[in-house]
């Protein structure tokens, strides 16, 4: 090797290290960043997300506080969304095998979001599928399972999830279907909003078709089988991070 192309290898690699290391610098300033964001959130109630930003036509009524939502409104949403929740660190691994045992035997294809995946998506992230937004909402996602405790990660799913076209949050959902606030939903009421909530723009649960009623009963049911309110016990009391 000549002198020159000795010099040139070597040049070449001083640049890709000092690239590198560039890179590592943003990279640990983003996360960072968007770990203090993250942080703030779990004293701030925020009051917008990104989904609600993207929709003009939004209706959202103000912020209920988790003491403050009945215990079976909780539950029927955790029994419709995520019943491993208290357990899992953000990601369902069971769930998510099921998803794609069921996918490559042709089954229709099924979702495997946790709430936590939910409340980082809908909190921080635009709509869309690509490898980016995935893996900005796996590290979000760990961030919050870091950083709040699972009470709070709850709080703001219900306070921030579309429970109707264009309707944001728990308050606002018991209203538009019902007419009540949501600490006067009964709980075949919890089900039913929590029925909608795989297609939201799809799916009423007042008056419900027989697919979302069908799913109310099934809801109650799996609140029962979860342990009802002893299910929220653990939840609540468990320390935060």
């Amino acid at each position: 090797m000549t002198p020159a192309n000795a010099a040139r290898k070597k040049q070449k690699r001083s640049l890709f290290r000092r690239a590198v290391a560039i890179l590592t610098r943003v990279f640990v300033v983003t996360l960072l960043v968007s770990a203090l964001g993250v942080l703030s959130l779990r004293y701030l109630n925020p009051p917008v997300s990104m989904v609600m930003l993207a929709d003009d036509g939004r209706q959202q009524a103000s912020w209920v506080p988790i003491s403050d939502i009945p215990w079976y409104v909780q539950m029927a949403v955790i029994a419709s969304e995520d019943q491993r929740f208290a357990d899992h660190a953000g990601f369902d691994t069971r769930e998510l095998k099921n998803a794609i045992d069921a996918a490559r035997s042709g089954k229709r294809l099924r979702g495997a979001s946790t709430l936590s995946q939910q409340a980082a998506k809908n909190l921080f992230l635009w709509h869309g599928r690509s490898l980016l937004r995935k893996g900005l909402e796996a590290a979000l996602t760990l961030e919050m399972e870091l950083l709040w405790p699972k009470a709070r990660i709850l709080e703001v799913y219900l306070n921030i999830a579309e429970f109707g076209p264009s309707v944001y949050g728990i308050e606002a959902g018991a209203e538009h279907h019902f007419g009540v606030s949501v600490a006067q939903l009964s709980l075949r009421q919890a089900a039913l909003l929590a029925s909608v909530l795989p297609a939201p723009k799809s799916y009423r649960a007042e008056p419900p078709d027989p697919h979302v009623l069908e799913r109310a009963q099934w809801i109650e049911r799996q609140i029962q089988q979860l342990g009802a309110e002893r299910y929220l016990l653990e939840l609540h009391n468990n320390p935060a991070p």
